[in-house]
């Protein structure tokens, strides 16, 4: 069994930060999925969820930011295991051009009914159509545009 942790940031409109993998991972190739990854050994599944973020998309939250939303039981062919994954999530008031590509061919916010007719990997599959809606979707939703609204405000 191989542990993962992912994450989805919500902007103000309620659309999910989503990375389109390219053609060489092991793991669902060419999909849209989460930024995440493996969890090192010895290391926590929240420290690995903030760590992954920073490497595959730039962004860096400070500690106590992100709220887990669960965990998904997934099967990868590639490893031949069942695989845990926890899924954090965060609002944020950040846009694509905020974000960097750190692996994949793009990263960037996903409004959640095109997302879910994407090729997802396993892990977005498994985890995506239990958190489009949820009761953290709508409050993250609500704290994006709260915060947005205070940037721009402090911007006049």
């Amino acid at each position: 069994m191989h542990r993962f942790s992912s994450v989805v940031l919500v902007d103000p409109r309620g659309w999910l930060l989503l990375q389109e993998r390219d053609e060489h991972p092991v793991i669902d190739p060419e999909c849209w999925g989460f930024p995440g990854g493996h969890v090192e050994d010895g290391e926590e599944h929240e420290a690995a969820a903030y760590r992954e973020l920073a490497e595959e998309s730039g962004v860096r939250l400070p500690p106590g930011t992100l709220v887990e939303h669960g965990e998904v039981e997934v099967f990868h062919e590639a490893y031949d295991t069942l695989d845990r994954v926890r899924l954090y999530a965060a609002a944020t008031d950040l846009t694509d051009d905020a974000v960097v590509v750190g692996e994949g061919r793009r990263i960037v916010f996903v409004d959640p009914a095109t997302a879910l007719g994407l090729p997802l990997t396993r892990g977005a599959a498994a985890a995506l159509p239990g958190f489009v809606g949820s009761p953290l979707h709508r409050t993250l939703t609500e704290t994006a545009r709260r915060t947005s609204a205070g940037s721009q405000e402090a911007a006049r």
